[in-house]
């Protein structure tokens, strides 16, 4: 009795002896039948891009501008130079990058200096890194952080529109992604206008533990008028990060080195404005207090971090999606604020009326 592999075995060497055309088509039968991927592969291939860890680098990153908002908001009331405060956040930040990137990009550092590269890195680092982040701290220092933080609720909305407008997201109403980022803009805006007509009774659940900045808040917060006009054109602008971050990811896919890179360049844009609109070399001093806690935070976390989390993002999931998560900041900026720097805390109803 024969076993199967000597029945096989005659069927080969007889396809060796059969026509070129019939020897071709049953080739090509048997690599479709080899590539052929079935629809439970196709599925566990169509996984969300990022997983669980996008969401959460996210949640980390309005903790992190949480803190950067009320750490700012007391050492400029003590009266921190901005400029001054965003130049050593830049250069702190670009040396926490530069061991990451020294390890893990090294070798790509070349492609970084073609002007293809190197143009979108200049333009990210002027116009979404720091004329955002200068705007943003003058606007702070002219009102409170409460204040201040509703305006990053706008951001999602303008990014959204902006990201329309360049054909860089498109409305997908019948999948999930596109009915979150929908209803995650529409939560963020409403989430801002509640909060401004939200009036009612403070609530002081607790004694605030910087007493100090309770009794400078007045003097601070001095200017809404301007400061609010200048928190408008920073939103802007930090809209415009993610869509620029979007096109260097294109160019220029190493977060770290890219990320580095930006913090340079805002950084020594800043210091150059800085030094034009104020020479004394006692603005530029730090000592061995909250303003140096404030500017290595800032660095290391908000700067940093920050920006490592959103590239990482942006290339994951588009740069709608990194927005989407501010109305977090409002809610850690409350409670926060409440606890480290006493601001008040309000309950009652929405007050729609321009009176009383």
């Amino acid at each position: 009795m024969e076993s199967a592999a000597d029945e096989e075995q005659p069927l080969l060497l007889d396809h060796r002896h059969l026509p070129p055309d019939e020897r071709a088509t049953r080739s090509t039968a048997a690599t479709d039948a080899n590539t052929y991927e079935s629809p439970s592969r196709k599925h566990v291939a169509a996984k969300p891009a990022g997983g669980w860890k996008a969401p959460m680098a996210m949640v980390l990153v309005e903790l992190f501008q949480t803190g950067l908002v009320l750490l700012s908001k007391v050492v400029m009331g003590h009266g921190m130079f901005v400029f001054a405060l965003v130049t050593y956040r830049s250069a702190i930040g670009a040396a926490f990058l530069f061991p990451f990137a020294l390890i893990c990009e090294r070798d790509k550092w070349r492609e970084m200096m073609s002007w293809r590269v190197s143009r979108w890195i200049i333009f990210n680092g002027i116009i979404g890194y720091a004329a955002p982040i200068n705007l943003y701290y003058n606007g702070l220092r002219d009102t409170t952080s409460s204040y201040a933080i509703v305006f990053l609720n706008m951001i999602p909305l303008i990014t959204f529109i902006l990201s329309l407008a360049f054909k860089m997201e498109r409305l997908k109403f019948a999948t999930v992604a596109g009915s979150l980022k929908i209803v995650g803009v529409l939560a963020s805006v409403g989430g801002a206008m509640a909060i401004n007509l939200y009036k009612g009774n403070e609530l002081h659940l607790w004694r605030s533990i910087l007493q100090y900045h309770k009794n400078e808040l007045t003097e601070v917060a001095s200017n809404h008028v301007r400061g609010t006009i200048l928190l408008v054109i920073s939103i802007f602008a930090y809209a415009c990060w993610y869509l620029i971050q979007t096109e260097v990811n294109k160019v220029y896919s190493y977060k770290y080195s890219s990320s580095m890179a930006t913090c340079l360049v805002g950084g020594f844009v800043t210091a150059f404005v800085g030094v034009v609109v104020r020479r004394d070399g006692d603005a530029w001093k730090l000592g061995w207090n909250l303003k140096l806690l404030t500017v290595v935070y800032s660095g290391a976390l908000a700067t940093a971090g920050k920006y490592s989390l959103d590239s990482w993002v942006v290339a994951k999931q588009g740069p709608a999606y990194p927005p989407m998560f501010t109305p977090l900041s409002v809610v850690f900026t409350v409670v926060l604020g409440s606890i480290l720097l006493g601001d008040s805390i309000t309950v009652g109803r929405f007050n729609t009326s321009s009176g009383k």
